[in-house]
């Protein structure tokens, strides 16, 4: 599907009601022929950066529930390559990860907002083709 690429959304349908994935919001961040990688962006965590136990230190910030996949790790999206190096570009103005010891103190004393940086528990990850089926079945549209 063309149609797919990084830094499109996608919504979850009624085909999906039920599920996990009941009235999620996806941003993909990457689509290529290995297969597609994506955060839920309209689920927060009722949970803060700051009560995880590695950054006890840091001011509260809001935490979001990226997907099933890897709920282990912290993933992050931002806006401020000013601020954050590393980060892989998923648009003009929107890059994936980057060196989390700037994203820290970009948060605790740049003053830095959940609308320059968005921190996700997980991700959502389908293998080459698995998410054009499931658009094909009519599991998400494009938003």
């Amino acid at each position: 599907m063309k149609d797919l690429t990084a830094g499109i959304y996608i919504k979850s349908t009624d085909a999906l009601n039920g599920s996990i994935f009941e009235k999620t919001t996806i941003l993909l961040v990457k689509h290529n022929t290995t297969g597609t990688i994506g955060f839920v962006t309209n689920k927060p965590m009722y949970k803060s950066l700051h009560q995880l136990k590695e950054f006890n230190t840091s001011k509260p910030f809001p935490l979001n529930d990226g997907g099933p996949v890897d709920t282990e790790h912290l993933f992050v999206l931002h806006k401020r390559p000013d601020l954050i190096s590393g980060g892989e570009p998923i648009t003009n103005d929107l890059f994936l990860g980057g060196n989390m010891q700037q994203v820290i103190e970009a948060i605790n004393n740049s003053g830095a907002t959940n609308q320059d940086i968005q921190l996700f528990i997980g991700y959502c990850g389908w293998d080459a083709g698995e998410l054009e089926a499931e658009m094909e079945e009519g599991s998400w549209a494009l938003d």
